[in-house]
């Protein structure tokens, strides 16, 4: 074998190896645009990409060999968009558990009086009110300190083991109609994490609405505001200490629905 042929293999393996992790990084790098903390606009897209590119380089030599290019044709692009709809369902799952923290915060702040103190909020790329952002915070710290980025990255190779590039999909509907009913659960766990501090703050606040009412002279709705946010500060920080179960409960629904996202 000359000089020119050895080149031209090579060449032709490194297309190949390039094609593998272009293909790879569809699926990964929707997941990681889609997933909350790295997918936000506190970490920028050149990070974004570059993370989306290590992960597909180090997943692909474990993949199964993705379909041949042939330009670009129906086949190719279905192919495409079914790679990213994947990606973006799984990120899109975790997401959603983010977010029943933000619900418990916007729930919890409206006992506190805290609602009108809003905030831009980098990680969800909105405002939102303080205690959502800090249990947005906490879930976030929850997250890593479970292993969730681990379980995510094991989430995304199980999809490729169950459901490869050239694949076909059987019922697409029926995969991803699972994250719809992720969310009836979200809600439910947003509103359980914050029902003990809102049923504590409405006691206090219906205490001082009946001192009101029996000595108005003492103006005691003064006192109330005050009175409830420190009152809600104490029970959030009563709450850290058993925040871990409950949520670590709603992760592993999400991982269960991510896997289901993936099944034929």
């Amino acid at each position: 074998m000359d000089a020119a042929t050895a080149m031209l293999i090579d060449g032709q393996q490194a297309f190949g190896m390039l094609g593998t992790i272009m293909w790879t990084m569809l699926r990964t790098g929707a997941m990681l645009m889609a997933m909350p903390l790295i997918g936000t606009r506190a970490v920028p897209v050149r990070l974004r990409v570059l993370l989306a590119g290590a992960l597909a380089m180090a997943i692909a030599p474990m993949l199964p060999p993705p379909p041949q290019a042939g330009g670009i044709d129906a086949v190719t692009v279905l192919g495409v968009a079914r790679e990213v709809a994947m990606g973006v369902a799984m990120g899109f799952v975790l997401k959603l558990v983010f977010e029943a923290g933000a619900l418990a915060g916007e729930l919890v702040s409206q006992g506190m009086g805290l609602a009108f103190a809003q905030m831009n909020d980098p990680l969800r790329g909105t405002s939102s009110g303080v205690v959502a952002q800090w249990f947005y915070i906490a879930f976030g710290l929850l997250f890593f300190a479970a292993d969730g980025h681990l379980a995510m990255i094991a989430l995304l190779v199980r999809s490729y083991q169950v459901l490869p590039i050239a694949a076909p999909w059987g019922d697409t509907g029926a995969s991803l109609g699972v994250v719809v009913e992720l969310f009836s659960l979200v809600l439910r766990g947003g509103l359980t994490l914050a029902l003990p501090v809102m049923v504590a703050l409405l006691a206090t606040n219906l205490a001082f609405g009946v001192l009101a009412r029996a000595a108005p002279a003492l103006n005691p709705i003064q006192l109330g505001l005050p009175v409830a946010v420190l009152t809600g500060l104490f029970l959030l920080a009563v709450l850290v200490g058993e925040l871990a179960t409950p949520v670590q409960a709603l992760f592993d629904a999400a991982w269960a629905t991510g896997a289901r996202v993936a099944a034929p």
